[in-house]
């Protein structure tokens, strides 16, 4: 019963106190939870659109800011919601992220999201990733680097380059095929890992 009545206690307090009082009882963090849980999805649903997604980033957001609230500094003008939004915000973009190299090419993000979403790919390391990547299919042969780039970078489907290209899908994942193992072969130190 003791910790139930605490969470009633606690509806009152600051989010920060809630934050710093649920390292050690834990159930205090429910407290959180019920606070943000739908404004967290509100906000999620803004950059990825399938309820199974914008439900597990929510949770793995809840998730991250858990786990390092002992992490949490208080800073002058910002408060903890500006925090955990960053936190969520950030899993909201890796899992876009994730979803349009699986090939999810036509995955919308509200318009209010692509600035903040190019700035975090920017200090994510995708932009020396994308180097890095562009230096591999210079020295691969033409038509194995075209396939690649449109698959990977531009998130073209096997059908859309095969309609491209005039041949047929089957031909495009054989050529894609032979294409990953070349770039795994000219990738150095895991560098091919980050396209594939």
């Amino acid at each position: 019963m003791f910790g139930f009545e605490s969470i009633d206690e606690s509806k009152d307090w600051e989010d920060e106190r809630i934050l710093v009082a649920s390292t050690t009882s834990p159930w205090l963090f429910a407290v959180l939870v019920e606070r943000y849980q739908e404004p967290f999805l509100r906000k999620v649903r803004s950059v990825v659109r399938d309820p199974r997604d914008v439900e597990e980033v929510v949770q793995d957001a809840f998730t991250k800011i858990y786990i390092n609230a002992d992490k949490y500094e208080p800073q002058s003008g910002a408060k903890f919601s500006s925090w955990a939004y960053r936190i969520l915000l950030n899993t909201a973009f890796t899992r876009y992220q994730k979803l349009i190299k699986e090939g999810q090419r036509f995955t919308a993000i509200d318009p209010e999201y692509e600035q903040q979403y190019g700035e975090w790919r920017e200090h994510s390391g995708f932009a020396e990733e994308r180097d890095g990547i562009e230096r591999i299919l210079a020295r691969l042969p033409g038509h194995l680097a075209l396939v690649l780039r449109l698959h990977y970078l531009e998130h073209w489907s096997h059908q859309d380059i095969a309609d491209q290209t005039g041949e047929n899908v089957g031909t495009i994942k054989a050529r894609i095929h032979r294409a990953k193992a070349a770039f795994r072969k000219e990738g150095k130190n895991g560098e091919a890992e980050v396209l594939l």
